[in-house]
C-alpha cells in the first residue's frame, strides 16, 4: 500500500525546490503527482520566501478556494493533500498515503512517512483536499 510513497522518501529539503534534488512541502506534492499520477500541479512559486508564513497561508487558502482543489467529504484517500496549521496559519501539507498517514517534508530535513492523526500533527489538520484539475 505504501509502495508508491516509498519511492519519494529521502528527497532532501530545498526551499522552492520542485525536483528530486530538493523540494519544499509543495514541491514534494508536485513531484509525487508528476511521477506517480502523471499530473502537473501548479508550482505556486508566487510567495516570497519560506519564512514568510502569512504569504504561504494566503497561497494555501487561495488554493483551498480554487475549483482545482475540492475538500474531501469523507475519509481521506491516497494522494489527497492534507493541510496543516503551524501556529495560526496554514503553512504545511502532506500527501495522504492512507487515512492518518502521510508523506511530507519534515522541517528542513527530507521527505518522510509519518502518522498525522495523533502526535504533533493530530490537532493541526485543517482538512483534506483532492485535485480536480486537468491531467495533461
Amino acid at each position: 500500500m505504501n509502495a508508491w510513497a516509498n519511492a519519494f522518501v529521502g528527497i532532501p529539503y530545498a526551499a522552492f525546490g520542485r525536483d528530486r534534488y530538493g523540494a519544499d512541502c509543495w514541491g514534494l506534492a508536485c513531484i509525487v503527482y508528476r511521477e506517480a499520477r502523471d499530473t502537473l500541479l501548479p508550482d505556486y512559486l508566487g510567495y516570497g520566501s519560506v519564512e514568510e508564513h502569512a504569504e504561504i497561508d494566503a497561497l494555501i487558502s487561495g488554493a483551498e478556494g480554487s475549483p482545482l482543489w475540492q475538500p474531501r467529504s469523507g475519509p481521506a484517500q491516497a494522494f489527497d493533500i492534507a493541510v496543516f496549521r503551524r501556529g495560526r496559519l496554514s503553512t504545511h501539507l502532506g500527501i495522504v498515503i492512507r487515512p492518518g498517514v502521510m508523506l511530507h517534508m519534515v522541517d528542513e530535513d527530507r521527505a518522510k512517512i509519518e502518522a498525522y492523526s495523533t502526535g504533533r500533527w493530530g490537532n493541526r489538520l485543517v482538512g483534506h483536499f483532492h485535485w480536480q484539475g486537468v491531467t495533461p
